[in-house]
């Protein structure tokens, strides 16, 4: 790899975790700013929806706030594909109700298909990226 190569590399890396932290801090602000978008997205054989949806959205922010701190970074990025993972059930539930959530979000089952099978798999590839 040529220096050039290599210090396009930091600076890609450097620009993608500032856009990861972005991110995170807008999709888990969205929690409290909307909630009810998230209720229905929630499987209804978990308990307490409005509990997990804020601690989701708590987890999101405190995570994006340590991917921006050297010290913490490995683990928040860990954090974030373990929660990245944790909300599979909820993009397979979402499928399950036909990708539609009364008063809510409701698209085409192909693009819940694509969320969950591309789309999913790259916030985590992208996470890993960022993690140094």
């Amino acid at each position: 790899m040529s220096f050039y190569q290599f210090k396009f590399s930091i600076k890609m890396t450097r620009f993608l975790r500032r856009l990861l932290i972005g991110f995170y801090l807008v999709a888990g602000s969205y929690h409290f700013i909307n909630p009810p978008f998230y209720k229905g997205l929630i499987p209804t054989y978990l308990p307490f929806p409005e509990v997990i949806n804020y601690t989701s959205g708590v987890l999101e922010i405190l995570l994006a706030i340590g991917v921006a701190l050297p010290q913490l970074r490995r683990y928040a990025v860990y954090g974030i594909i373990t929660l990245l993972i944790l909300f599979i059930p909820s993009h397979i539930y979402f499928i399950q109700i036909g990708s539609c959530v009364e008063h809510g979000l409701c698209v085409s089952p192909w693009i819940s298909w694509t969320r969950l099978l591309l789309i999913h798999p790259l916030l985590i590839y992208w996470a890993w990226k960022v993690r140094t």
